[in-house]
Formats: C-alpha cells, sequence, structure tokens
C-alpha cells in the first residue's frame, strides 16, 4: 500500500495498516507533474495505490478504508451516529478544507493579485465560520464524548485535527472553540494521530 498525502495518514495508523509513505512536495507543485497525474489526472492529493488500484478523494478512501479493513471501525453502529459523523467530517471536508488548500490560495495570490494580509484574512474567515457552526453543532449533542461522537475517534476526528493544526498554522483566535481544542488535544494522546503529525513526516 502507498500513500501519496498526509490527510490519510490518521485512518491508516489507527487501523494498524502499514504502508508506504510518498511525500508529495505541493510547494513545488510536483502535484501537477507527469508522474503524478499519471495516478490522479486531477492533480491533487490524496492518492492511495494497492495492488494497482488507485484511489482518489479522501472520503471515498477512508469508505474503502472502513469496508476493506472494519476494525477498529472509525463510523458508529447506528445509521443515525453514521450520519452524524459523515456531516460533522463533510462540514470540515467540504465547507472549510477546500476553499483554503494551495491552489485556492494560489489563485487568490496570481490571479487575483491578493496581497498576504488579504490572503489571511481569507482564511480567518473561512475557517472561524466553519468553527463556529462546528462548535454549536458539538455542544448541541448529548452523545458527544471525549472525540467528537463518543469516546472513540470517529472519521469526523480525522477531518477536523488537520483543520486545527491549519487554523493555528493561520494563526486563528481558538479561544471562542474550547470543545475543539478539547477534541484536538485528546486526539493528541492517541499515537495514530501523533504518528501522523506533519513535523514527523520526511519532505512534507
Amino acid at each position: 500500500m502507498q500513500l501519496y498525502n498526509f490527510f490519510l495518514r490518521i485512518a491508516l495508523n489507527l487501523k494498524g495498516l502499514s504502508y508506504d509513505y510518498i511525500p508529495v512536495d505541493l510547494r513545488t507543485e510536483e502535484h501537477l507533474g507527469a508522474p503524478f497525474k499519471a495516478l490522479n489526472p486531477q492533480g491533487l492529493v490524496p492518492a492511495l495505490v494497492e495492488d494497482g488500484m488507485v484511489l482518489i478523494q479522501s472520503p471515498s478512501i477512508i469508505e474503502w478504508l472502513e469496508e476493506r479493513y472494519p476494525s477498529p471501525p472509525l463510523l458508529p453502529a447506528d445509521s443515525e451516529g453514521r450520519a452524524r459523523v459523515r456531516a460533522l467530517a463533510a462540514l470540515v471536508g467540504c465547507d472549510i478544507h477546500p476553499i483554503n488548500n494551495r491552489r485556492i490560495l494560489e489563485y487568490l495570490r496570481k490571479v487575483l493579485g491578493c496581497d498576504e494580509a488579504a490572503v489571511q484574512a481569507w482564511c480567518v474567515h473561512w475557517i472561524t465560520a466553519g468553527f463556529d457552526g462546528l462548535e454549536a453543532l458539538l455542544a448541541a449533542d448529548p452523545a458527544r464524548g471525549a472525540f467528537c461522537y463518543g469516546q472513540t475517534p470517529t472519521i469526523a476526528d480525522l477531518y477536523l485535527v488537520p483543520q486545527v493544526e491549519s487554523a493555528r498554522r493561520f494563526k486563528v483566535d481558538l479561544e471562542p472553540y474550547p470543545i475543539i481544542t478539547a477534541i484536538d488535544a485528546a486526539c493528541g494522546e492517541l499515537d495514530g494521530f501523533r504518528r501522523a503529525a506533519p513535523a514527523l513526516q520526511p519532505d512534507v
């Protein structure tokens, strides 16, 4: 199994799966080169390769891992719980992360002529807007435990932790989000999350 990306390392670690991590340097636009585009013509990470099969898009890959390697589960057993977890994951994966990723920020800089202050303001605005809604949803959920849902990490936590890391990188004020920061801290106590930290990966 070969992984091109850092977002899915947490899922693979939590499931105890071994893989070869192949860094793709977005800073040098390696993802837009012919070798990577041969794997994913969209030119985006992640990509997961196993036995010649190439999987792309984080939700698809995580769901495939869940079906292929169901233990430990990253989705609740009940349909309502699974819907809840998928919604929390989508809030981050669809509404926050995509509009703050590198290709959007490069468009702001290179095409629209935004300076770094404007790019920073863009990121802070959209992360804050997303975290406002997420914090409220988590606060209103009686089923929430130490993690986004219950007492064990789920797909929602896999999405949340990298986004908190991104929020810190863009200097978002996290004080208004005590539940989000508490969940991030709880995840940080688990080896699967710690080993996936960007700082521990080669050539990220």
